[in-house]
């Protein structure tokens, strides 16, 4: 058995956090919290690959994007979830025909924008200049 299976074994898995035998708020595999930046960042890495690798899935068309465009779309779907911005149907047709400009006014034109009006302004800016 590898070292990693067997702390696995040992630890057990909790995806929600919970008190550790020694009182320590605890998820994962016995991972103590808070967090350290690195680990963060690790599983935020580890999560935008998965997400990316669904949205291509779901929606080939962002294969076919300029890497810009790309990461403002991968940006939106971390924050709101790939079904969410699925569900930028406008937004979508005119990446389709590469209409920067009317993808940027499309994801203006959302409750998404009323909820982060900053984010989704930064990111409509970016899209416009692509």
């Amino acid at each position: 058995m590898s070292l990693i299976e067997d702390i696995k074994l040992e630890e057990g898995f909790s995806p929600v956090v919970y008190k550790c035998s020694e009182g320590f708020d605890t998820i994962g595999y016995g991972t103590r919290l808070p967090l350290s930046k690195a680990e963060a960042e690790l599983i935020l890495i580890s999560r935008l690959s998965a997400m990316k690798a669904e949205l291509a899935e779901k929606q080939p068309l962002i294969l076919e994007l300029p890497k810009n465009v790309q990461e403002i779309i991968f940006n939106m779907t971390y924050q709101m979830g790939i079904n969410g911005v699925l569900n930028f149907k406008k937004m979508w047709n005119a990446l389709q025909v590469k209409n920067y400009n009317e993808a940027s006014r499309q994801m203006l034109s959302s409750l998404w924008e009323k909820q982060t009006p900053n984010r989704a302004k930064r990111l409509a800016e970016r899209m416009a200049k692509s």
